[in-house]
């Protein structure tokens, strides 16, 4: 196995594609937009991503947070509201904002696992910050890293009734980028005492089983690198001041904060401390060249992807769908927010 994700092209996998998934055996696969039609198709393709290696507990991954940052849509999928709902309830009844994020997230939860989705890579743990770009935004929790973390705690709760992983992101804090990771590379100036706020909402969650770094230079700790690049930052902030123990993925490594081929890029995030590379653009050329530059699975990198998918599945204690749809509504229907 390699310690790679891979997106793919269509609504179905190509030949190709079959064949070099079952002959690089990644750790797994992320799915977006151009993946996904309807509930019987994309159940369908999980399934057939299971059949090429053999493996029930197989790392799919999406991002569905709700709100603007979705791959299931209506008509075929509800409609969930974005992190700042839940930020506005909490102002004034916060264990109702809790409990509204973790029905609403257990709900979402159910639509992933009846489409044999493993991993959400979800909650976003970023604190909001005045005046930053807006790629976070509406996004976050909250600007209070407190209630970032009792909301984040909430999402995984609801998440894991449903049988999926959630992954906290993005590691260590997208929140003071002055520019879009996706198309250049934001450089953090705050000093290392003001980044704690930062870091406070990952440092409560440590425990969760998967994690996702940010494309972001923070001066503090490495004037060279991006977080996903660099040693200092995933070795001295993300495990040992954080205290992550857990699966950590690069984010995108299509974005165009890094520099380098794709296929270096992925050298580099594996070489500084990332245990897998996350691909998304299902271009075959930087597929192949992830795969030839990688070495095997680590067996720490392997020990962890067992953990993180050790739950996956058990959706035995989830409730109604429909249920925790009201319930939620009616909580968020307190702060004037449904």
């Amino acid at each position: 196995m390699i310690p790679a994700i891979f997106g793919m092209t269509g609504l179905e996998l190509t030949g190709d594609e079959r064949a070099f998934f079952r002959e690089s055996d990644p750790a797994g696969y992320i799915l977006f937009g151009r993946n996904i039609e309807n509930r019987e198709q994309l159940r369908a393709l999980t399934d057939d991503l299971r059949s090429i290696h053999g493996r029930k507990n197989l790392f799919i991954c999406i991002d569905q947070e709700g709100g603007r940052v979705v791959r299931m849509k209506p008509p075929e999928w509800l409609a969930f509201p974005p992190g700042e709902k839940f930020d506005r309830l909490y102002d004034t009844a916060p264990a109702s904002a809790i409990e509204a994020a973790r029905s609403n997230a257990e709900a979402l939860g159910i639509d992933l696992a009846e489409s044999g989705i493993s991993v959400d890579c979800h909650p976003v743990l970023d604190v909001r910050q005045s005046g930053a770009h807006d790629v976070i935004g509406d996004r976050a929790l909250g600007s209070d890293p407190v209630r970032v973390a009792a909301l984040g705690r909430a999402i995984l709760a609801g998440l894991a009734r449903a049988g999926v992983a959630g992954c906290i992101k993005h590691m260590p804090g997208h929140g003071r980028a002055m520019a879009d990771s996706h198309k250049d590379l934001p450089v953090v100036e705050a000093s290392a005492e003001e980044l704690e706020t930062d870091l406070a909402p990952f440092t409560a969650l440590s425990d969760t089983p998967i994690g996702m770094t940010a494309h972001i230079r923070y001066t503090a700790w490495d004037k060279e690198r991006p977080a996903t690049l660099s040693p200092i930052v995933i070795e001295d902030i993300i495990r040992s001041r954080i205290g992550f123990a857990g699966l950590l993925l690069t984010d995108d490594l299509d974005m165009e904060a890094l520099s380098g081929s794709v296929p270096e890029r992925a050298a580099a995030a594996i070489e500084a401390g990332c245990d897998i590379a996350l691909n998304c653009w299902a271009k075959m050329d930087d597929m192949q060249g992830i795969a030839n530059s990688l070495p095997s699975m680590s067996d720490q990198t392997a020990l962890r992807l067992e953990r993180a998918l050790i739950s996956v599945g058990d959706s035995g204690t989830a409730g109604n769908q429909s249920e925790l749809i009201a319930k939620r509504d009616s909580l968020l229907a307190l702060a004037g927010s449904a």
